[in-house]
This record gives structure tokens, C-alpha cells and sequence, in this order.
């Protein structure tokens, strides 16, 4: 039988991707909307600093704070954010192999999507708590104060990165020039592993993915959660890793978009109804992914 292991999430999307994976799943959701931003019109509540606080303290209070990994996604309040470092770091003392796996959502495409003074926040505190971060190149940019327009200058950024404290560093996604064509997106990984002699290797890895001409919400979301689960399963082997999450994400993003077209007719776009992600019709994709992305080792 295989070993379940506890997660805690922040977000919306990340429960049900680890719970297919075996994972037992505590989810705290840090808002309850009626349904994701890419719609026109959504109601609903964002989860304060306090109200996580209390929430954690019940979980603490029966003595069921034992976590292997932490998952944390989108949010836009500073207070919010420095309670979840706390928790990080609480659980950390009472499990010192937890692992915390942090997407530090802040922007894309050189603006920010949360407010400014989340930033500092990020860079001071959130980064040097956690294991494993997926930032796309704009994160990765901001978050070290280095631009990247070379293969090398990803490298030195994943290795800023790792000098803050991550071991695992995964840009989602670059400007970087493609092998394969115009129609596909570089995205870089690196991981440091310490030899049991206490000496450190590096593996580095480039992988390139299809572009898709549709808008999701929620891949972000996704990619963490694969990428914990396949970095679980495969803990100092990043390249398959990374095969497997982003053919994960391949097989998923393939089906909405079929089924997206079918629905909205010929020669007409989808509406985001039509492009919500296609998460139990991908059960078997996501617990055994056919490997169609792969990967490079620098």
C-alpha cells in the first residue's frame, strides 16, 4: 500500500490534483468565490490573516498539525502572507522534513497582478521558507533583481534563487528563444541535491511546451500541485519530474481545448465557461501521464 501523506494548500484549484495522487489533503481555501476571476461577474469572500489564524489554531488544538508538504498559491494580502510563513515555519520546527512548495503569483509579462507592497513579502520571507518555487521569468526577475535573455542568465537566476533558500527552482515560463519553433515556450529547472559526503550537485534542465491560443485559469494552480506530487515520487530526479508535470499539463490543456472548440462551434471562441479545466475527464492522465514532453539536461 502506498505511504498517504498531509498537505496543506492555500487556493482554490490544488485539493482535488493531490488527492487523485494519494495525497491526504487539508485545504484551506484563501477565497470562496462562486467561481474564478476569468469570468466577468464573481461574488464571494477573501480569507483574512485572523480568520487562517483561527482555522490553524483548530487544527493545532487536536493535535493534527503533522505535515509533509505545504502548497501555496495566489494572494493578495501582506498579513495573509506573513501568517502563512508562520505556519511554514511552525510546522517546520515540529517536522523538520516538511517540505513547502510555494508558486509566488505576483505578475506576468513585466506588470503586476498583486498589490506592490506583497513583493517585499515574497522576497524577504515567503522565498527563504520554502523548498520548492515555480515562478515564471517575470517572478524569477523581480524576486532576484536579475533580467534573463540568455539560457545563462536563467541559470544564474534558478542559482540567485537557490541562495535564498529554495533547492528546487522551476521557471514555469520564458521569453527565451525556442529549439522547436515559434509555437513553443522555454521553461528552465534546477535542482541542488546534497551528496551524503555533504558536497552539492546541481541538475539543470530545459524543457519546451506548446503553446496553446486560449486563456485558463487555474494551470498555475496545477503545475504546483503535479510538480509536488512527481518531485515526491522522484525526489532527486528533476528531468522526469518535469516530464511528468508538464505532460500532466499537456494531456489536460489538449482535452479543455478539444472540448472547449466542440462546445463553442466553428469559428467561434470559447467562453470561459467552455475553458474550465477538464479535471475528472483527466483522472488517469494525471495518476500515469504518457511522458510527451521531454526534457534536456544543461
Amino acid at each position: 500500500t502506498p505511504k498517504t501523506f498531509w498537505a496543506v494548500s492555500f487556493g482554490s484549484f490544488v485539493s482535488l490534483h493531490n488527492s487523485v495522487m494519494g495525497f491526504e489533503v487539508d485545504s484551506i481555501n484563501s477565497v470562496q468565490f462562486s467561481n474564478h476571476t476569468g469570468y466577468a461577474h464573481w461574488k464571494g469572500q477573501v480569507l483574512t490573516a485572523d480568520e487562517l489564524h483561527v482555522l490553524y489554531e483548530g487544527i493545532k488544538l487536536n493535535n493534527v498539525n503533522h505535515y509533509d508538504y505545504v502548497l501555496t498559491g495566489y494572494t493578495r494580502d501582506t498579513s495573509f502572507l506573513e501568517m502563512v510563513v508562520d505556519i511554514v515555519q511552525e510546522l517546520k520546527r515540529a517536522n523538520p522534513n516538511l517540505v513547502y512548495v510555494c508558486d509566488p503569483v505576483l505578475g506576468d509579462h513585466g506588470s503586476m497582478y498583486v498589490p506592490q507592497n506583497l513583493y517585499p513579502v515574497y522576497k524577504d520571507k515567503v522565498v527563504p521558507v520554502a523548498d520548492i518555487i515555480t515562478p515564471n521569468q517575470f517572478e524569477a526577475e523581480l524576486l532576484t533583481g536579475k533580467n534573463i535573455s540568455t539560457e545563462k542568465d536563467a541559470v544564474e537566476v534558478m542559482d540567485l534563487l537557490h541562495n535564498m533558500g529554495p533547492d528546487t527552482v522551476v521557471i514555469t515560463s520564458s521569453d527565451l528563444p525556442p529549439r522547436l519553433g515559434d509555437r513553443f515556450l522555454v521553461s528552465l529547472g534546477s535542482q541542488r541535491i546534497v551528496m551524503p559526503d555533504g558536497t552539492s550537485t546541481t541538475q539543470r534542465i530545459r524543457i519546451e511546451v506548446p503553446k496553446v491560443d486560449a486563456v485558463f485559469v487555474g494551470t498555475g494552480d496545477l503545475f504546483a500541485a503535479m510538480l509536488l506530487a512527481w518531485t515526491h515520487h522522484y525526489p532527486t530526479d528533476l528531468k522526469t519530474a518535469c516530464e511528468k508535470t508538464f505532460s500532466v499539463m499537456h494531456h489536460v490543456i489538449q482535452r479543455t481545448i478539444s472540448y472547449a472548440h466542440e462546445m463553442a462551434g466553428p469559428g467561434r471562441r470559447p467562453s470561459p465557461a467552455q475553458l474550465e479545466l477538464r479535471m475528472v475527464q483527466s483522472k488517469a492522465d494525471i495518476e500515469d501521464p504518457a511522458i510527451v514532453m521531454e526534457a534536456t539536461v544543461l
